[in-house]
């Protein structure tokens, strides 16, 4: 099941830092108690001027991943900033992406996060009235179902998708309050749909990999402002 969060906004937040730094970042989301982040390993491959402008090396990277309100976001990418002096050599960058759908439970999950000064302010997300034809369906399980996902997806328009494996880390003491027992290494699954698939993929994916199933799914999705290499 998924849900549109009526009134409080949604961010996923992104840190692409080395691993030590991004060791550090953990910390600080452990200490804001976001219960819920993901840490996969990249490499970078991008030009040494534009390495040098993100501040990174062309070396090891991790990529740090987690959901919350945009008001907490908006605080962490602050403190990310400050502590970690994100911009100089061998730092990293993070960056916000609004999220235009998430599993209910999910919701109930982030909205614990929101600072109380600004839930009586925070306007409906602007993703709601976005017009995109294409959203990145995200689906986060325990290892070992990218497949049957798959398989269930292809018959609503899903005509292919990305799986790369993740580790799970972040407050285990807001996961037991939320009941949330979930394998530390991770599974992410990622499809991209056209606007009239995205709804019931996603109900679909939450319905038969959610967190009530073996797999205990996250899903989410995000807007897609342009696409190249799809046909149809």
């Amino acid at each position: 099941m998924t849900s549109s969060h009526s009134g409080v906004a949604f961010r996923m937040l992104f840190l692409i830092t080395t691993p030590k730094m991004a060791d550090r970042a953990a910390g600080m989301f452990r200490e804001g108690r976001i219960p819920v982040q993901y840490h996969f390993r990249a490499q970078g491959t991008a030009s040494s001027e534009i390495m040098d402008t993100l501040g990174l090396d062309g070396g090891e990277k991790t990529v740090l991943m987690s959901m919350m309100p945009k008001a907490f976001a908006d605080e962490m990418l602050v403190k990310l900033h400050r502590k970690l002096h994100l911009g100089m050599p061998n730092t990293g960058i993070a960056f916000t992406i609004a999220l235009s759908g998430c599993s209910s439970q999910m919701v109930r999950l982030m909205e614990t996060l929101e600072p109380e000064h600004s839930k009586l302010s925070v306007e409906r997300d602007e993703v709601e009235s976005m017009d995109s034809e294409y959203s990145m369906i995200m689906a986060i399980t325990n290892r070992g179902y990218s497949e049957e996902i798959m398989n269930a997806a292809r018959p609503l328009g899903a005509s292919g998708g990305t799986v790369f494996h993740s580790r799970r880390v972040g407050s285990e003491e807001a996961m037991k309050f939320w009941g949330i027992s979930v394998q530390p290494e991770r599974e992410i699954v990622l499809i991209i749909a056209q606007k009239e698939a995205k709804k019931p993929m996603m109900q679909m994916i939450g319905k038969k990999f959610g967190m009530q199933s073996e797999a205990k799914g996250i899903v989410l999705s995000l807007p897609v402002d342009g696409i190249a290499g799809l046909n149809g």
